[in-house]
């Protein structure tokens, strides 16, 4: 099979590379994805390089890719991740820190984070929210 991504490195890129798996202060992924070019800019099959890294053949596929396609700080560094969309959005917080200050439900000495989940739910504030978000959001404001 004709490999459509060849990785080849200038005499800088390797230098860089060998520098940043040596000294060992970046993160786990950056140092693989080094690793993987490094190996690949040797001539080494993807096969032998996923078995050498303890890494999936795509892992591979996709690090040449990019390399090839982007260079090497696209191939090195991760794209930004937005996440999910917060449960809670300002006014949300406001009714929850409201609501964690007021006097708690009759027959409750305090409120609880199964009481406030519950709360703001009957409120319609929101849909769903698990306990650990109201706890999160509840120690952001304190």
């Amino acid at each position: 099979m004709v490999k459509k991504y060849i990785v080849d490195l200038s005499d800088e890129e390797r230098k860089q590379l060998e520098s940043l798996v040596s000294k060992g202060r970046q993160s786990a992924r950056k140092i693989k994805r080094a690793n993987i070019l490094l190996l690949a800019d040797d001539g080494r099959r993807d096969v032998d390089i996923s078995e050498s890294l303890h890494t999936s053949i795509p892992t591979v596929e996709r690090t040449r890719k990019r390399f090839v396609t982007g260079g090497l700080d696209w191939a090195l560094n991760e794209r930004r991740r937005p996440g999910a969309k917060a449960k809670l959005d300002m006014k949300g917080e406001a009714v929850l820190a409201t609501l964690a200050q007021s006097e708690p439900p009759e027959g409750q000495k305090r409120w609880t984070l199964e009481l406030l989940t519950e709360r703001l739910v009957e409120l319609g504030v929101v849909e769903t929210i698990s306990k650990e978000t109201v706890r999160k959001r509840l120690k952001k404001t304190n």
